[in-house]
């Protein structure tokens, strides 16, 4: 029978066998999640940016070929060259022309305008740089005064009476593609001392991952 020193080293190596393995699991755990999301939602774009053409180019396959012999990937290289020659036309002076006459054609379709011109200024926004006032991460009062919340400024309009009013999106999370648009006055908006991605991190993390430091001056 063991003594009792001889228990109490046993039970000290088991001890710190545990601490091992929970040290290495939650280390292991740190890198396996996030990638394992990270390559989950590639797959994810990728499949659905690739299914979006995969049926047509099947299409084409058959009426040239006879057979399709669709390989994965395609879609997605056909979509990089549909994107590149929709731009080269839309840069030159006749493309443009072409698609002045095109937006024209569907601002008279009632439902079609509606949903092109929707995501026609959302691509517009995303495709602006770095420098403009839009997509600007600022902090507002929401849902209460001396509550704050993330939002981006996303666009500006001035008022017949000459006052300037900034579309703000506040983001949910951790899902920020869901929100709420705020129509708010520059005093009602301020600086967050941080960039978008930033925001976007501690958004997605439900405030897990914040900077230890703040610098926004409304919370000074």
């Amino acid at each position: 029978m063991a003594n009792f020193p001889e228990k109490e080293r046993i039970f000290e190596k088991g001890k710190g066998l545990l601490h091992h393995l929970r040290h290495t699991m939650g280390a292991g755990l740190l890198v396996a999640i996030p990638l394992g999301i990270t390559l989950f939602i590639l797959r994810f774009l990728f499949h659905l940016a690739d299914g979006i053409l995969a049926p047509y180019i099947r299409f084409f396959q058959r009426l040239l070929f006879g057979q399709a012999f669709y390989l994965p990937g395609l879609g997605v290289i056909f979509g990089v060259i549909f994107v590149y020659l929709a731009g080269v036309v839309a840069s030159n002076v006749l493309g443009g022309y072409f698609v002045r006459r095109w937006n024209l054609l569907l601002a008279r379709i009632p439902l079609v305008k509606t949903i092109y011109f929707a995501a026609h200024q959302v691509v517009e926004i995303m495709t602006r740089g770095r420098g403009s006032s839009v997509r600007r991460a600022v902090l507002v009062q929401f849902p209460e005064t001396d509550s704050f919340a993330f939002a981006y400024v996303t666009n500006e309009s001035i008022t017949t009476s000459g006052r300037r009013y900034f579309t703000c999106f506040v983001p949910t999370a951790p899902n920020p593609t869901s929100g709420y648009v705020l129509f708010l006055n520059e005093s009602e908006i301020f600086t967050t001392g941080m960039s978008e991605e930033e925001t976007v991190k501690i958004i997605m993390s439900l405030g897990v991952v914040v900077p230890e430091v703040l610098y926004a001056e409304r919370l000074q």
